[in-house]
């Protein structure tokens, strides 16, 4: 059992004697996902490899965060619920602050939305500092590894709701997911300068193909994934810190 929320007091305490002090905050976001993807979309795929991941590298899984930071979707597709980057920051600072105290050392934040980056980041910037004892890291789902980045950017750069995403909910939880109701909109970003809200850059709130979605995807995206990500946990578990002396 590697969530958090499913443990005892004393097995936290316990587990994190032992030596394994490395827990993983997933944060998603509530945010449309198109006419056929259920609002949480980020939140489940980010809680998902980042519980499957811990159980099997020997480390814990805080409670996910289900809110991001979802400002440039806007008000134009009903479903949004976006926090203001301060209070994201305020957030995350806040349950590493007291996961510290119960005795982690080591933190990885997995992401399931892409601006969710900047908040993230600056609370890592201050956390490092506050706790010189600890150390951070911050990545996005598809950035785990080159080759899941792959499989997630295949029909758009910028994607949204696209193949990938659909893929994942298609194959671990259907029930979020109306078949029906997928339209494709292709990627019209690339070239240009400047980032864009979603309504400047999509009709219906995806960027991508999700029509070439199917469950045996999923479970490939899944699966690399898990591995990719649990290969990077117990890597991180045995990390010693860096010694300049020997530079």
């Amino acid at each position: 059992m590697a969530r958090w929320d499913k443990l005892t007091s004393a097995e936290i305490a316990g587990r994190i004697a032992g030596g394994r002090d490395l827990a993983v905050l997933p944060v998603g976001a509530t945010e449309q996902h198109g006419h056929h993807l259920a609002t949480g979309t980020d939140t489940f795929s980010a809680e998902l490899v980042a519980a499957r991941a811990a159980e099997r590298a020997g480390a814990l899984v805080l409670p996910a965060i289900p809110y991001g930071c979802s400002h440039g979707h806007t008000e134009k597709w009903a479903g949004t619920l976006s926090l203001e980057p301060a209070t994201l920051t305020a957030l995350v600072s806040d349950i590493v602050l007291w996961a510290h105290l119960s005795g982690i050392r080591r933190f990885m934040v997995l992401s399931g939305h892409a601006t969710n980056g900047p908040p993230i980041g600056s609370a890592i910037l201050s956390l490092r500092y506050r706790l010189p004892d600890a150390r951070f890291r911050y990545l996005d789902l598809w950035d785990i590894s080159e080759r899941l980045g792959q499989l997630y950017r295949r029909d758009a750069e910028d994607f949204h709701a696209n193949r990938a995403e659909t893929s994942v909910l298609l194959h671990a939880a259907p029930d979020m997911v109306r078949p029906q109701e997928i339209a494709d909109v292709a990627d019209v970003t690339p070239g240009y300068v400047f980032q864009y809200p979603m309504p400047r850059t999509t009709t219906n709130g995806v960027v991508g193909t999700p029509s070439e979605a199917d469950p045996a995807d999923g479970r490939l995206i899944v699966e690399t994934a898990v591995d990719d990500f649990t290969t990077l946990l117990k890597k991180a578990m045995e990390e010693p810190w860096p010694d300049v002396r020997s530079a």
